[in-house]
């Protein structure tokens, strides 16, 4: 099959290339899928999973992506609740061959049942953006009705679906971003919107949750608008400064069939929309990794057609 690879830790998204790689073996409670659309994080060249096992030992040449949309062509011994021919979408494993590639393999368990009504390259955009949301917002920082959350990067892909979800639960919703984000952001359905580059961080007030994906100096600022009781998450590094009173939470995100099939329940009657800007072939998918090629949006790679 072909996959994009990587071999060199140094290089960067230079050293990604299109290489042929073996067909993957289905473990015990693995499947096959194959690979029509997949989804990655430009920031996982620096994961150390992209280089070693569970073991640390080195696993290169590699295959990034983490998300997935396909169809289920091989069950692994003891596999249950998926079926050869089924359409599914969710996150690939952190420390094994990703989604840039044909076919992967992955533990069934990370993975929901597709709507046939849900194009692939859509369904690639939500596995880890929309678990991330969720377990940020209700999982970690516990919000409810009528509260207050302040969410960072409002418009990129963690940040659009929480801003979402957020309102939906009747919560107050302030978003930061740059101020060419603001009517996208307001649209999502935030009350406010901040830009960070010409307001301060401050003066958004108090919030009872701050949903993080930026990290450093906007990380320990937003310590001090965590209200009482409050909570402060964040995806991007663990919190150095402590909210007075409240609580600090750094996670990784968890595969979550259930919340998948309700993620994509949202998307199908309207509820949910996602930010997908551009898809690209296999070929370009090193391309798309480059930090200089800034996008409005997700972008998804089309690995084979429907």
């Amino acid at each position: 099959m072909q996959a994009i690879t990587v071999r060199d830790r140094d290089a960067g998204f230079t050293g990604m290339s299109l290489t042929d790689m073996p067909y993957p073996h289905a473990a015990e409670n693995d499947v096959i899928v194959q690979v029509h659309a997949a989804g990655f994080t430009p920031g996982e060249l620096d994961w150390p999973g992209t280089w070693t096992d569970r073991a640390g030992r080195d696993r290169t040449p590699s295959v990034p992506g983490h998300e997935l949309s396909g169809v289920v062509v091989e069950l692994g011994f003891g596999t249950t609740g998926l079926s050869v021919g089924q359409r599914v979408f969710g996150p690939s494993d952190w420390t094994r061959n990703g989604t840039l590639a044909e076919y992967v393999a992955v533990e069934a368990r990370n993975l929901a049942p597709l709507p046939a009504d849900i194009d692939h390259t859509v369904a690639a955009a939500l596995p880890i953006s929309g678990l991330t949301a969720w377990q940020g917002l209700f999982d970690h920082g516990r919000l409810t009705t009528g509260q207050t959350v302040l969410i960072h990067g409002a418009a990129g892909g963690v940040g659009s679906i929480a801003v979402q979800l957020a309102r939906e639960a009747g919560a107050r919703v302030i978003g930061t971003g740059r101020s060419a984000d603001r009517e996208r952001v307001l649209a999502l359905g935030a009350d406010i919107f901040l830009d960070l580059q010409a307001e301060e961080l401050e003066d958004a007030g108090q919030a009872d949750v701050v949903l993080d994906v930026i990290g450093g100096e906007i990380l320990d600022r937003s310590a001090a608008v965590v209200r009482a009781g409050g909570t402060l998450v964040s995806i991007a590094m663990p919190p150095k400064v402590q909210p007075k009173d409240g609580r600090a939470v750094f996670f990784v995100v968890e595969p979550d069939r259930i919340r998948l099939t309700d993620l994509a329940a949202r998307v199908r009657d309207g509820r949910l929309k996602l930010n997908v800007d551009t898809v690209r072939p296999l070929a370009e998918a090193p391309a798309a990794f480059d930090p200089g090629s800034r996008t409005r949006g997700k972008t998804i790679i089309r690995v084979t057609e429907d």
